[in-house]
């Protein structure tokens, strides 16, 4: 079909396995232009493929003299109207319309992030994610698909999980919501209620998992607005378990953006939600807890509110203890060892206790050996304790070694904002110390492209 529309002088179509699989599966009907082009792929008459006919080109697929190259052509002797007929019909606009160009624009972007090419955050990426959040959220107030169907969905959210620590986030964020919009479309069709209870708990993961993406690439209102839906979606379900996932989750846009209120009340909201539940979130949520009073504590600050967010850290090592080894293993949905230590020794070195945070990093470090983005948090940690035992050059040259190791596709705000605050902090301490400027420099400075991790298939 591709070689078609070029060899005709228009614009690629947006086809491809998804939307092939919905035509096969009956979730979607292609519009006139896209089945005269499927019916001269196969040669055939629309009927055969499960399509009431005539073509829009007005001729049979099958006629002789109609086949040439092996490929599907209208008569040269056919009348001019009748041949341009098929390129000037409009597509069919309830199956070409507004969602499947919201869908184009993402396989644009990841189309250029797989060639390597270094892609922005612009207005077209948001718009087509924040479209397809909204589709999902009018899906939800208003609502057949197979058993297998929905396993393969959940299988492909599991996956993305998996893939969050070593795939760039613009590529993923594409990724999570083709498969996102997929999902809503099949929720437009009614449902045995055991299916659309699973349908909505993987709609609540996978937009949960965007708002996670969102963060990282420094969107903090399209990480609300899709935390919101997965609220919404999880709230349909009635699991637990569930709701306390994405409320700890959501919990992460304040305590990342500079609110540890919000973060703290939304954190003992998950942990109130979960209950006696062993899950993720229960484990989950102390951590959270803990590391906005440690914020709130301003490195060693009031002692109340340092032995808060320590009894806070004991209940999340008590609550891991419970939770299953699948669980424990799984970076989104789950929560692992090595986001415990992590956690723990971030809270740690923001309540000054730069002794245990020192040993708990330097375990963190190990156990996140190949995952840059997390290794780079931890290391500004540890530069952070340098700089409270008073070593600023030291906390300056690890800052640096960190933010030089992070490649373009991986220098997103959070490692921008963090080495950031930590040259700010050695400054106001040390002044205009030898290395600052380059920091400063790199920092503000296009980041060089990386390539994209290999992954697992």
């Amino acid at each position: 079909m591709r070689a078609l529309f070029e060899r005709d002088g228009k614009p690629a179509p947006g086809i491809g396995e998804t939307l092939l699989s919905a035509y096969e599966s009956g979730l979607k009907r292609p519009g006139p232009e896209y089945l005269h082009y499927l019916c001269s792929v196969y040669r055939v008459e629309p009927a055969a493929i499960g399509y009431d006919g005539p073509c829009i080109c007005g001729h049979g697929h099958r006629m002789p003299g109609v086949v040439r190259g092996g490929l599907q052509e209208v008569k040269s002797d056919s009348p001019p109207e009748s041949r341009e007929l098929w390129i000037k019909q409009p597509s069919d606009p309830s199956v070409d319309g507004g969602e499947e160009e919201d869908e184009n624009v993402l396989r644009r972007t990841l189309l250029q992030l797989i060639a390597g090419n270094t892609v922005l955050m612009n207005e077209s990426v948001l718009g087509a994610a924040d479209s397809i959040r909204r589709r999902m959220d009018e899906t939800l107030v208003s609502t057949t698909v197979s058993p297998a169907m929905l396993d393969h969905w959940e299988e492909a959210a599991a996956s993305f999980g998996r893939q969050y620590m070593n795939t760039p986030p613009l590529r993923q964020l594409c990724d999570v919501l083709l498969e996102f919009s997929t999902v809503r479309q099949a929720m437009e069709r009614h449902q045995p209620i055991d299916l659309q209870e699973r349908l909505c708990a993987l709609a609540a993961r996978l937009s949960g998992l965007a708002g996670i993406i969102m963060i990282d690439l420094g969107d903090q209102r399209m990480a609300r607005s899709f935390f919101r839906t997965s609220r919404s979606a999880a709230d349909e379900t009635g699991d637990r378990a569930l709701r306390a996932w994405v409320t700890a989750r959501e919990a992460l846009v304040p305590l990342f953006y500079g609110d540890p209120r919000e973060a703290l009340n939304l954190a003992k909201k998950s942990r109130d939600m979960a209950g006696q539940t062993p899950c993720a979130a229960k484990a989950m949520a102390p951590v959270v807890e803990a590391r906005a009073l440690s914020m709130l504590a301003n490195s060693g600050g009031k002692k109340d509110v340092v032995d808060q967010a320590k009894r806070a850290l004991s209940r999340a090592r008590a609550a891991f203890a419970q939770m299953t080894p699948a669980q424990q293993e799984d970076t989104v949905f789950g929560y692992t060892e090595r986001q415990l230590y992590f956690h723990q020794g971030d809270a740690l070195t923001r309540l000054g206790q730069t002794i245990e945070a020192d040993l708990i990093l330097e375990q963190a470090l190990e156990k996140y050996e190949g995952d840059l983005l997390d290794q780079t948090l931890i290391r500004f940690d540890q530069a952070q304790c340098r700089l409270l035992e008073g070593d600023g050059e030291e906390a300056l040259r690890m800052g640096l070694a960190a933010v030089r190791q992070v490649g373009g596709d991986f220098r997103t705000d959070i490692i921008t904002r963090r080495a950031d605050a930590l040259g700010k902090a050695i400054k106001s301490k040390y002044g205009d110390l030898p290395g600052l400027q380059e920091l400063t420099e790199l920092l503000a400075a296009p980041a060089p492209a990386a390539p994209a991790p290999e992954v697992d298939v």
